[in-house]
This record gives C-alpha cells, structure tokens and sequence, in this order.
C-alpha cells in the first residue's frame, strides 16, 4: 500500500522549556539530541516549514491539515512568532485546504492579550496539566523548584472565562496513584470543551510508574496481571459515560466506542489507523513523533531536514513506514488477539523493549484490555434495548 500523507504537524517553535517537570520524558528522559539544537526556531527554519508543508498539501491534494505549534513551552517564542508561522502556513496551502492550528502550552505563560492575538490568527490553545487541584501538579515546577500551578491555573481560567472560543481542552497524564473522580471532576472545574487522557510514556525496559514487576510478566492479552491504568480509566469513563448530559469529549473514550462500532477514528493509542504526524525541530530537523524519545536516545531521528528534503521522502523512512504497516508491525499476540481492530497494538513508543525494539504487545496490554472490554460492556448494555 502507498504511504498515508502526513495531516499533522507538529513543529517545536522553542526547544525550551520553562518548567523542569520531574517525570517529563522529553527532558529528562533517555533522549540527549535536544541539548545540540538551538532553543527557539530561527526565521528560516519557520519560513521553509511553511513552504515544505504548503508543498506537501498540494502534492496530496489535502483538503485539511493540523498545524501543532510545540515545544518545549512553545509561549517562550511569543505569540506573535506563533501567529506569523499559523499565517504562513495558511497562506502557502492550496486553495480549499484548511489549516486548524493549535499551540500545546503548560499555560504558565499566558496573558490576556496573547491569547486575543492566537485567536485573531485562528490559533486555538490546549493546556498541558496533571490535574485540576494543586495537589495534582507538586511535580510540576520551574527550575528553581517553585510550583507553577498558580499560575497555570490562572491561565486556565483566563482562557475558560474570556477566551472560550480559542480554548482546545486539557492534556492530561493518567496517573494511578491518584484519585480518578476528584481528579476528572477538577479538570471539568477549568471548564475544557475537550480532555486528552495520555498513558506515561513507559515500556517493557523503562515500565511505567504503579505497574508491579514486569519481569516474569507474560507479554501478550490475557496475561492476567493488575491493571492499575485500566482500572483507573475505567472509573472516569462510567463518570463520564453516565453522566446526565456530555460534559466534555474525551477523546480516548470516544475513539474507543467509534472502534467498537466499526467506525473510523484516528489515534495514536488505539485502532490501526496509519499514523500520519511528523515533527519538524528547532533547528529545521524532520523527526518521527516526540514519544519515541521515552525508548532510546535518537529513536525519533530520520536524517531529514527541512532544507534539504520533502515530507515525501520522510514518507519513505523505515521508521514511519514501520508506523504506517498496521498489523503487519504487531506481534503475533496481538495480531490473534480479538480486540486487534479496537486495541491496534496499543501506543508504538510502548512496546519498546531494548533487547527486541518495538516487536511486543504494548506495556499497557492487560490494561488497554481491561478498558476495552469495560467499554465494550457499557455499549451493550446501552444498545440492549434498540431494534435489529
């Protein structure tokens, strides 16, 4: 099968990060290759972005593609440096080829008057947190060990209060440790018209934090181990599925019930969607998507640049094309599994493990399974009574 085109952007407008959060895989993980690149994207590296996006559209006839400005804390580049880039972009494409572009901000930075001016620009923000309450961001501090949840949490509130329109929601890391209703109720405080639940970027080598001992642990569905994510999850989706009216989407849940529907849906974590994001890096690199930094140092690396090639040719890399093969990339347990079409193998940068690279079920199995299942539970129970 011919390459998936690239949809998604995802371009680091600063390579720095105001924050130094204790558990950030980016920072302070296996990968090294930021420390050699420049902290903020010169003029250049955006301008010829712009065009080889622009390029990349016309020569797949795109009708839409998603523009990602990131980091880093992409705010330290200014908003007006962000507008110019989302202009840019927007200028180049090909008439009747939308661009949605958003910024992913750890909110610390924003003030009234840039967001008005990412809302002028049709920029849209989306707010990285650990949870709604002080408590649930101690590990989110500066780099002198000062907490930014006040002010984090007055840029939430500033964007929820007088800038709902160019609110994009909450990203959030699942953490088991910590209560799933108080934690999913806080975050519905900040009012986000939608919330992306991540898994930590572990793997088989690096397990993530709250798993027990993987090391007798058999790989593949079924294995019968706890499943502390899962059931975490579980518990916010019966909040959220059962609530008297929609609150906010959460985009885990929704693509899980469209996969258990038979429908399309689009996600890193679940399905076998062909993954079609790519990173351009400050100093005008083409790389693989950031989580694949959580398995080595470099995994995430192609070779490419801006300058000197096309997003085709970043098509063509091993890598992506590995990203791109669907279940022919998955091993043979998930493969035979039954919820192969729903699961999809789970996340790619979670099946790392460093005496095989990416050839296992994710770390996640027993508990993506654990999800699946529950959801598939509620479904029928809500589809009990419709006609044939």
């Amino acid at each position: 099968m011919p390459p998936v085109p690239f949809g998604q952007f995802i371009v680091k407008v600063h390579g720095r990060c105001n924050l130094a959060c204790r558990y950030c895989y980016l920072y302070e993980g296996p990968d090294r290759t930021w420390r050699g690149r420049p902290a903020a994207a010169s003029p250049a590296v955006l301008d010829r972005t712009a065009g080889r996006i622009a390029e990349h559209a016309a020569a797949h006839g795109l009708r839409r593609v998603a523009l990602v400005l990131h980091g880093g804390e992409p705010l330290l580049a200014g908003p007006g440096r962000l507008a110019a880039l989302a202009d840019g972009v927007r200028e180049r494409v090909p008439a009747g080829c939308a661009v949605h572009t958003t910024v992913q901000t750890n909110a610390t930075l924003l003030t009234d008057a840039g967001i008005a001016t990412l809302a002028r620009h049709g920029i849209g923000v989306g707010i990285s947190l650990d949870g709604g309450l002080a408590a649930h961001n101690t590990l989110r501090t500066d780099h002198a060990g000062r907490p930014s949840w006040p002010a984090a949490s007055r840029g939430a509130r500033l964007l929820a209060d007088h800038h709902p329109d160019a609110y994009a929601g909450i990203l959030t890391v699942v953490d088991p440790r910590t209560d799933p209703l108080e934690m999913y109720e806080s975050l519905l405080a900040l009012r986000p018209p939608a919330l992306d639940l991540l898994l930590p970027h572990g793997n088989w080598s690096s397990p993530p934090p709250g798993l027990p001992d993987l090391t007798d642990t058999a790989t593949g569905p079924g294995s019968g181990r706890a499943t502390p994510y899962g059931d975490w999850l579980c518990t916010v989706f019966d909040r959220w599925w059962l609530a008297p009216r929609r609150e906010t989407r959460i985009r885990l849940f929704e693509e899980c019930v469209a996969l258990l529907l038979g429908l399309p849906a689009a996600t890193e974590s679940l399905g076998l969607d062909p993954l079609n994001a790519v990173v351009v890096e400050t100093d005008g690199s083409i790389e693989q998507v950031d989580s694949l930094k959580s398995a080595y140092d470099g995994a995430a690396t192609t070779g490419l640049d801006v300058f000197r090639h096309t997003f085709d040719e970043a098509l063509r890399h091993p890598g992506v094309a590995a990203r791109q093969a669907g279940a022919g990339a998955l091993a043979p347990a998930c493969r035979a599994c039954p919820l192969l079409t729903v699961c999809g193998g789970g996340h790619y940068a979670h099946r790392y493990r460093a005496d095989n690279g990416f050839g296992n079920p994710s770390v996640y199995c027993a508990d993506l399974e654990r999800l699946v299942r529950h959801v598939a539970a509620r479904l029928a129970d809500a589809t009990a009574g419709d006609p044939p």
